[in-house]
């Protein structure tokens, strides 16, 4: 019984030395990475617009094409 108790306390203690505190952010740090992930979702969003403006830029085209066809 007594080498449980002391098998469990040792590995209690292994347990608590190797487990790491988590790492707090700054105010600051929270506010930069908050202004990193608007500016990415804002590059995001400018890439899906640009995407759109050209597909109907395409669309535009092709049915210009098409009514000169009719013609």
């Amino acid at each position: 019984m007594k080498k449980v108790i002391l098998t469990f306390a040792f590995i209690f203690t292994l347990a608590t030395v190797f487990t790491s505190c988590r790492e707090e952010k700054s105010p600051d740090e929270k506010v930069e990475a908050a202004m990193d992930n608007v500016k990415e979702d804002l590059e995001d969003a400018s890439d899906d617009v640009q995407d759109a403006a050209e597909d109907l830029q395409n669309e535009i085209e092709e049915a210009a094409e098409e009514v000169g066809d009719d013609n």
